[in-house]
């Protein structure tokens, strides 16, 4: 009974030291679900539908055969995709390392040495004073117990964190096709301008004739041709100025794309269709957090953090493995694979912390603190996601709104010009007239265009605010 009881004391004790359990400080955050955040007002009177969301392929639907190669060969070579990738292949190998951590571990260990023994060590004569061989080969076993969860929480954790990194990557491409979209409607914007500024040089050219009949008929001035003149190398300025803007707009895709200059200086001019959706996402605000990558990497965060909590507190609880080897050992190569110089060990093992001067408590205090942080961030990424999808529709419904009141302006200019022109022709206006009113025309034909590309923007931009056709995942 003596010998029982003395077996089974450090069962008790750690029975006993099992019930001081983890102080239970707890988190403070809270997370935001999707369906508690308002946004019926802001979205006003728009149409809903389910399958509103952004395809797979959603830049596809502006009809631009050379963008869709363009963003197929950025998805295939950029740099930026591949680091995101390997960063995904990182965080699966650190939730390996932490899933193999909790498996039955098993391995072979071999030495041969040269030893000498000591004449006052532990070993008798006649090996005490000599030089011996020392043998041995073994097999070597262990497993942990994972009662308390520890190794559980560890991979558990591991694996929130790669699905977090993936939908990084999911992320960064969604960021690289918005920003190829984007420098495509700057390379079809310039080239929309280049037109405009063309046809200003034509305008002005054929003022230019018309002032010097009248100058040799004496009807004008010499200062009036003077000044029609001094228009037209400004106009051929202005081409020279977009004609740069396309040169840096098609280097600045090749690059996108993951290739040199030379790329982006084999691009035609873009031909992107408007072609916009009147509909919402069906329930925006609870299934946008499912939609975009960011929101989604961020739940994931949150989930890892919760459970390095789980693990901060199962290091409060005892370690209990059990370790064992079988083998041979021998001082000399003749007795090595006998029968007598069989080696064998097997028993469990325990750790406990019971004085740490505060560490755990300090360890799982900021693992909870950590928590907090990814429930905050995960909240704030909500509610600019949210505001995101907002902005660009008020955007869009400006945009339209000026491009109407723009088209009755430029409608309004280009009769003006017209009317002036044919007054001058007929001897009743004066050249002030003409340059006025082709100034203005000239504003208005920019402003048209500049709002025709923001028109593209916004719409680019609310197809990346609302995921960019990223799957959801549970």
């Amino acid at each position: 009974m003596k010998l029982i009881a003395r077996r089974g004391l450090p069962w008790l004790v750690v029975g006993l030291l099992a019930g001081c359990a983890a102080p239970d400080t707890g988190p403070r955050a809270a997370l935001h679900a999707g369906s508690e955040l308002r946004a019926q007002a802001a979205l006003g009177a728009m149409a809903l539908s389910p399958a509103a969301w952004p395809e797979g392929r959603w830049w596809e639907r502006y009809g631009d055969v050379q963008l869709n190669a363009l963003v197929a060969e950025a998805l295939e070579r950029s740099p930026t995709l591949k680091v995101a990738a390997a960063r995904v292949r990182q965080a699966a190998a650190i939730a390996g390392r932490a899933e193999a951590a909790g498996a039955p571990q098993l391995g072979v260990s071999e030495r041969t040495v040269r030893q000498r023994f000591s004449e006052h060590g532990p070993t008798a004569p006649p090996v005490a004073g000599t030089w011996k061989w020392v043998n041995e080969a073994s097999i070597n076993g262990s497993y942990e117990f994972d009662f308390w969860g520890r190794n559980r929480s560890a991979i558990e954790a591991a694996v929130g964190g790669t699905h977090a990194v993936e939908a990084d990557a999911r992320a960064a491409q969604l960021v690289l096709v918005t920003n190829i979209l984007r420098s495509y409607v700057r390379l079809q914007s310039a080239w929309a301008q280049r037109d405009i500024a063309v046809a200003t040089l034509e305008q002005r050219q054929h003022v230019l004739a018309l002032i010097q009949q009248r100058v040799t008929a004496r009807i004008d001035s010499a200062v009036d041709l003077k000044q029609a003149a001094s228009l037209v190398p400004a106009a051929r300025l202005q081409i020279a100025q977009f004609d740069e803007a396309i040169q840096l707009s098609q280097a600045e895709l090749g690059a996108l794309a993951g290739q040199g200059p030379d790329r982006g200086l084999a691009l035609g001019r873009p031909a992107l269709l408007e072609t916009r959706t009147a509909l919402l996402p069906t329930n925006l605000p609870a299934e946008l957090v499912g939609r975009r990558p960011d929101v989604v990497a961020q739940r994931w965060r949150v989930e890892a953090a919760g459970h390095d909590i789980a693990n901060a507190k199962a290091q409060f609880y005892p370690n209990i493995s059990l370790t064992g080897l079988v083998g041979l050992q021998s001082i000399t190569f003749s007795n090595f694979d006998v029968g007598g110089s069989r080696i064998g060990a097997f028993g469990p093992a325990l750790s406990l912390p019971i004085f740490d001067g505060g560490r755990l408590n300090s360890n799982l205090a900021g693992r909870d603190a950590d928590y907090d942080v990814a429930v905050e961030q995960y909240n704030a990424t909500v509610i600019d996601a949210l505001r995101d999808v907002v902005s660009q529709l008020v955007s869009l419904r400006a945009i339209d709104e000026q491009r109407a009141l723009q088209r009755e302006a430029f409608e309004t200019t280009e009769q003006a010009y017209q009317l002036a022109l044919q007054r001058y022709k007929g001897g009743v206006g004066n050249y002030l007239q003409v340059l006025t009113a082709q100034l203005q025309l000239l504003a208005t034909q920019r402003q048209q265009s500049d709002l025709d590309m923001r028109a593209f923007d916004a719409d680019i931009a609310l197809a990346r605010a609302l995921g960019g056709g990223v799957v959801p995942r549970s």
